[in-house]
């Protein structure tokens, strides 16, 4: 097979197949003999099907296969033996002309390559880069403190409404007629529970205030609700559609009060946090979630340090040339179920991706970085101990911990995600020790509103 390879302007390749008939006609004919030793075809014995039979039936589609593959694998083996970093897939060219394949060869087929710019990128210690560290201060501390004693906490019976301490009611509902009476057939709901609050209306709101166990209050939950309809039909206990109907005012009899108490800071919590007897004093509950603090912010400002590391290695390799008109086309075949818009509405998007996936690949190989199967599995694990942690759980037995991530490894998606930041994880790594770190101490509302920017 004959192979010729343009690139004039080293990014849009053009590539030339001239396909012979010694190229494909050895394998169509040992394929073709391999259908007839299989073939059952009535009035034949098995293996005695003339061959010119198994030829009309399936010589066309036999040697329509061999070509398509043989192409396919010669113009990888070119690409890959000639270092050519193609980008995405080939692309039959519009200079293509048809081919007669029922005709012997040679047939010439003509594809589209879209090449990666050119350009190098590296990074030393004469590269500066700004590394913030998170100060980890009592005030965060003490919300964390707060946010473990809210997870831990139970409701308890309140003699008084009080809104700023986000009491719940519960009580009976009934529907008023036009002179305040309760509704003959109108709506009765017992046990409703109200947390007025979260209403929409002000007015609405403040009727509940100061309210006991016993008293009766008449609001309206068209106007506690007014663009509402679903928070109104889930009160009522009544589809959308009839809600929108509502309008009239509802008596509230309140039955009960009840407050949610955080937990006390004491050895129950630590047990429950912690597990069992590893902390043993407030001082040690906070200096143990100091740590936890500390790692996890840690994460944090390694995940800005390889934003910033970006943004810097963007800028130093400069503007580049893509090869626009056949990405696009690239684009727009892996998205067959999408228009014309929605490629020109992600281009550019896609192509800012594709650099900085570029930049990276020459990072990675610079710093001999490799990923191994314990580097997937362990950010799997870290994964599932952050999920776990979200929900106060920060004493999760490893055990749990490795069939929670073994059960994220098993759908391809996240298995893409978890390597991709294990390959994150481990060259942020590698690039703390090779560029010079200007580090800055920074608030966690600091470091936040870095996010913005």
């Amino acid at each position: 097979m004959k192979i010729v390879f343009e690139n004039p302007d080293k990014v849009n390749g053009l590539m030339t197949l001239t396909v012979e008939e010694a190229d494909y006609k050895s394998e169509v004919e040992k394929t073709l003999k391999d259908y007839r030793r299989k073939a059952n075809v009535p009035g034949f014995r098995k293996g005695n099907v003339p061959m010119a039979l198994i030829k009309r039936q399936y010589e066309m589609p036999v040697k329509l296969d061999v070509v398509n593959k043989m192409l396919g694998e010669e113009i990888y083996k070119y690409v890959k033996d000639n270092n050519i970093m193609m980008l995405g897939e080939p692309m039959p060219s519009e200079k293509q002309q048809p081919q007669d394949l029922t005709k012997e060869g040679p047939f010439e087929f003509i594809f589209d390559i879209a090449v990666a710019p050119d350009f190098t990128i590296s990074l030393t210690d004469k590269d500066t880069v700004d590394y913030y560290d998170i100060e980890v201060d009592d005030k965060l501390i003490q919300n964390q403190v707060d946010a473990m004693a809210a997870r831990g906490g139970h409701y308890d019976k309140a003699s008084e409404y009080d809104p700023e301490k986000n009491d719940m009611l519960k009580g009976d509902l009934r529907e008023l007629d036009e002179e305040g009476s309760t509704k003959e057939g109108g709506i009765t709901l017992a046990d409703v529970v109200l947390m007025p609050k979260y209403m929409n209306d002000e007015g609405q709101k403040h009727l509940f205030d100061a309210c006991t166990p016993g008293d009766i209050i008449t609001f309206n939950p068209r106007k506690a609700y007014p663009e509402n309809d679903a928070e109104l039909a889930a009160l009522l206990k009544l589809k959308k559609e009839e809600a929108a109907g509502i309008t009239a005012d509802f008596s509230y009899q309140v039955t009960e009060i009840s407050r949610y108490l955080p937990a006390a800071v004491d050895q129950k919590l630590f047990d429950q946090v912690f597990g069992e007897g590893n902390v043993n004093s407030e001082e040690e509950f906070r200096q143990k979630i100091g740590e936890g603090l500390k790692a996890q912010l840690r994460g944090d400002s390694d995940y800005r340090f390889l934003i910033d590391v970006r943004k810097y290695c963007e800028q130093k390799v400069g503007e580049l040339q893509f090869p626009e008109e056949i990405l696009k086309r690239v684009m727009k075949h892996k998205n067959e179920d999408k228009d014309a818009e929605y490629v020109d509405k992600n281009f550019d998007a896609s192509i800012k991706e594709l650099k900085w996936h570029l930049i990276k690949e020459q990072l990675v190989n610079a710093t001999g970085l490799k990923v191994e199967d314990d580097d997937v599995k362990n950010t799997a694990i870290n994964m599932a101990r952050a999920q776990f942690a979200q929900y106060g759980m920060n004493d999760v037995p490893m055990e749990y911990l490795q069939n929670y991530a073994e059960d994220l490894l098993k759908k391809r998606e996240n298995l893409d995600q978890i390597v991709n930041s294990a390959i994150d994880h481990k060259l942020t790594a590698e690039l703390k020790k090779v560029v010079k770190l200007n580090v800055k101490s920074v608030t966690l509302d600091e470091f936040n509103k870095l996010a913005g920017e």
